[in-house]
């Protein structure tokens, strides 16, 4: 049997697949596959993964015949996984040595639905270690009670897929597939589903994925339409939260979340193309006005006065369609 399958998304990473396949052949096992998913890239990526596919043990390489973005190609890896767990990983970041046995001894020792683990994030020749948010350790917790405080940061704040290892039986259950077609912000809808829905998880401070940041090609760094994604990422947030049997108590926190996002991408609004500012302003005027406007009082108040100003002046902007082109 299968013990983990590793879902791995590539699309044009000519320049990182190397290196992310290199540090996956020091963390193979006779146990685990490699689910290796070729977005229909356009470069030389192909080649790369048809040789990785004869020489790293466990690999599975899956090719879309048109390119979907990183929801949709971990969906399909998440289709054709086999283990008991699943674990995620980006086709330009790349592992520690046997950091996957590892992985695997933490979540078989605590028994939980997930574990979620730090990162080293790199930027050029800078290394930072970014943790979990989450102040108790190796030991099991309950999900819905990591979503709060509202006012401070917290595992939902973390929602990065390949930081950690998640067992079958939420994908069974519909827990583990990300939204279709969203370009960014993939794991945020993701994120607040497994915390609202799965019964247990755990925090542990065990280092192993090293996250690429500045990656010219990555969505992060590009200001087109795609980036805008993220309206429709935290509308399905608070669309699903106000539905939860706990909405009172939760949505603050989901509000407060999707307003320090919008104060964040329109404080650094000159980055976008000028007709994709415009339109953010106008999307983010628009998802103002659709938030519960008690609670966006709320949360209005208590943020700091700059960022709370940047989004009264685009509230009282004209709304368009909630609809972002791609």
């Amino acid at each position: 049997m299968v013990k983990l399958s590793v879902i791995v998304p590539f699309y044009n990473v000519q320049q990182y697949a190397p290196d992310t396949l290199k540090s996956l052949r020091t963390n193979t096992r006779e146990d685990f596959e490699f689910i290796l998913v070729d977005d229909c890239s356009r470069d030389g990526t192909p080649e790369i993964l048809a040789r990785a596919e004869r020489e790293l043990p466990g690999a599975v390489v899956v090719r879309h015949e048109r390119n979907g973005g990183l929801a949709t190609a971990r969906n399909t890896g998440i289709d054709r996984a086999r283990g008991e767990y699943l674990t995620f990983l980006d086709g330009d970041d790349w592992l520690a040595p046997g950091y996957y046995p590892q992985l695997v001894s933490s979540i078989e020792e605590l028994g939980c639905d997930f574990v979620r683990t730090d990162h080293v994030q790199c930027t050029g020749r800078t290394r930072a270690v970014h943790r979990v948010p989450q102040g108790r350790r190796n030991v099991t917790l309950n999900p819905r009670e990591s979503i709060l405080p509202a006012d401070r940061s917290t595992s939902v704040d973390y929602p990065y897929a390949w930081a950690g290892i998640y067992h079958r039986r939420l994908a069974d259950r519909g827990l583990l597939y990300f939204t279709d077609g969203l370009r960014t912000a993939e794991d945020r809808p993701w994120i607040w589903k497994l915390h609202r829905e799965a019964e247990s998880f755990a925090a542990v401070g065990l280092l192993g994925v090293y996250y690429r940041r500045g990656v010219a090609s990555s969505l992060t760094q590009i200001g087109d339409v795609r980036q805008l994604d993220f309206i429709r990422a935290f509308d399905q947030v608070i669309e699903e939260t106000a539905k939860d049997r706990e909405a009172d108590r939760l949505l603050i926190k989901a509000v407060r979340t999707y307003c320090a996002v919008m104060a964040h991408h329109l404080g650094s609004i000159e980055r976008f193309e000028p007709a994709v500012a415009r339109q953010l302003r106008s999307l983010c005027a628009a998802a103002l006005k659709r938030l519960p406007q008690d609670v966006l009082a709320q949360v209005m108040d208590s943020m700091d006065p700059q960022r709370a100003a940047r989004l009264r002046r685009v509230r009282r902007r004209p709304t368009t369609s909630r609809k972002v082109a791609v």
